[in-house]
């Protein structure tokens, strides 16, 4: 997939996430540092119910546009749920979970974006 297509589905996944109110989005650009995809997108949720309806929307978002997603993990202990769509890597944590794991730090050389950089 292009990279035109990587910032489209960034752009939605952010969009899905945003209508169900996702605290502190980031976008970090990996495609410089990793072949596993272009962008990684980290997200929180307050809780279990809300990281799995973050989940769902993004997952409708994309596969209405026609992008397929090819994994999830956890889903029902929804406390860290990573959605593989190839070109773009959605992590929903809880709050707790995401400073444990601290995703930001580990790709530090990943490129952060801001969101709005992704609608140019």
């Amino acid at each position: 997939m292009d990279n035109k297509n990587a910032k489209e589905m960034a752009r939605m996944a952010i969009h899905a996430l945003e209508d169900k109110k996702a605290e502190d989005i980031r976008v970090i650009d990996i495609s410089e540092v990793s072949v596993i995809a272009d962008y990684f997108i980290i997200a929180s949720g307050s809780n279990r119910n809300q990281i799995q309806t973050l989940c769902d929307n993004v997952q409708e978002t994309l596969g209405r546009a026609g992008y397929p997603e090819r994994q999830t993990e956890g889903y029902q202990t929804a406390n860290w749920i990573l959605l593989d769509f190839g070109d773009l890597i959605v992590h929903i944590f809880d709050r707790e979970n995401r400073r444990l794991y601290d995703l930001e730090r580990i790709w530090r050389d990943g490129k952060q974006m801001e969101i709005q950089d992704l609608e140019a």
